[in-house]
Order: C-alpha cells, then structure tokens, then sequence
C-alpha cells in the first residue's frame, strides 16, 4: 500500500488523511492496542467536517473507502458504512480544542489496566514523559456510545493530552494524526514502566526542581502539552514525601497492639 511513512501536519487532502488513518489503524492493531473491533480513529478535515473510522471493523484492515464523513454533530455527510459509535468523544474534543486535529482511542493494555484500577499515570518518573505529556490522569467511568462518556471527559479535555478513560482505555489527541499516535504508544510505555517498578517496589520520582528544569526546557525542543503543571501534575519526590507517613518501630508496636486488642475486645 502506498503512503507508508505518515508525515506530521494537518494540511492535507482528505484523500491523504484516509491513507494516514488506516496506516495508523494498522499501527495500533499490529501492537496490540486493540482487539477485535476495538478502538476509533478521526482527523478533523475542516472546521465544518470530521474523518472518522466506521464502526464495526478492525482497525487493522480498514480501507480508505470505508471512512466516514460527519458534520460537527455527528451526522453523516458521505460514506458507505456508520460513523463509530464513540464519536461524541471525538466531537467533544474537537469543540473544546481548536488546537486538536486528530483524535486516537484504543485500548493498550497496560494503560488500560491503569484505568481499570483507577489509578492515574500522573509521577515524575521518566523524563521524556514530563516532557511529552506532563501527566495522565483518570476520568470516571461512562459507559460507551452514551452521554455518559462525554460527560466524564469533558473536565480534563481542556488540560490533557492523554487521558485514561477507567474500566475503558485511553485517549489521545494531538494537532495532527502522528501526534495523536505518538501520545497513546508514549503513554503504553509509561505505563509499562510505571508497573515494572510497582513490581520491584521502588519509584524514584523526579524533585520539583528537576521538573522545573524539563517544563523550561520544552520551549527549547518544541515541545507543547496542555497538561498543567503544579504539586500534583507531575507528583515529585516532595510531593509523594508529604503523602508519606513515618513511625518508629516503637510506635507502629503501639498500633500493632492497640489494633489487635479493639479485635479482640468485640
């Protein structure tokens, strides 16, 4: 197939963006980030029409003429299939973000097992990704297709580039389709790695100050995210040590023995 090597921007024909969002459709398939159906892919060609993938399909054996044309409210203009059922997703993003020109959703499974635990990608343990992103944090459940999904998001549209969306998977966006794929295969990783010392039971954050230095450095690598940056986002080494509380030997005795004692007294 031809058109193999996306390229970043978001000028380009419609027929170059339905290329783009197979390619990176077979992208997601081939690492896993979806099974099955999973998943939905759409580029924002205009400010009065959206590309998106149709429901119902692999995302891994799409073909251009299998995309959908909406309008901004989700009603068909052109294509041969439906729009995919998550497209209020999509929409909701685009309305909120004028920055945003593509939208990805899938499912990695690590990240995914993150927001089936509820738990945000949100520490300060790989440079690269206070970089990239900042942090990733969980929005509630909504189930999918309904209201309820938009409804979730939309509190952290504004502020994130990725989200965890919980019991559900992850989405990303970006100011064009490449970007969007960079930020889901950026956030599997960190996800990755977060586990991986999870596992070993040890996380060395970053300090404030060194955040500090990699916020001011993004300018300088042409980097930009909408992830704010404060005590909790990313959470440091000051921070997590705050949350932390310390006892003697003796004092957790004390409450070893106090504990069993109001046990044992029912």
């Amino acid at each position: 197939m031809p058109h193999e090597i996306l390229q970043p921007g978001a000028l380009k024909t419609e027929d170059e963006h339905r290329r783009d969002i197979c390619l990176v459709g077979r992208w997601i398939h081939e690492r896993g980030f979806v099974a099955a159906t999973d998943g939905n892919i759409s580029v924002r060609l205009d400010p009065q029409r959206v590309l998106t993938s149709p429901t119902g399909i692999s995302k891994g054996m799409m073909l251009p003429e299998d995309l959908v044309v909406t309008d901004m409210k989700g009603r068909k203009l052109s294509g041969r299939r439906n729009p995919s059922s998550e497209l209020a997703m999509h929409l909701l993003i685009y309305q909120r973000r004028p920055d945003v020109h593509a939208v990805l959703h899938a499912h990695p499974p690590t990240a995914t097992g993150y927001a089936a635990a509820g738990i945000p990608l949100n520490k300060a343990l790989i440079s690269e990704v206070v970089l990239a992103l900042g942090c990733i944090p969980v929005a509630r459940y909504g189930t999918p297709g309904t209201p309820e999904l938009t409804e979730a998001l939309e509190p952290y549209v504004a502020s994130y580039d990725a989200i965890l969306m919980a019991n559900h998977g992850v989405v990303t966006c970006g100011p064009d389709l490449l970007s969007a794929f960079f930020r889901m295969e950026t956030t599997e990783h960190f996800a990755r790695v977060a586990l991986v010392t999870e596992l070993l039971g040890k996380q060395v954050l970053l300090s404030s100050t060194d955040v500090e230095k990699l916020l001011a450095a993004r300018a300088r690598y042409g980097l930009t995210t909408a992830a704010p940056s404060g005590t909790e986002c990313p959470v440091t080494s000051e921070s997590l040590a705050a949350e932390r509380v310390i006892l003697t030997r003796e004092e957790l005795a004390a409450l070893i023995e106090e504990a069993v004692k109001s046990r044992s007294g029912r």
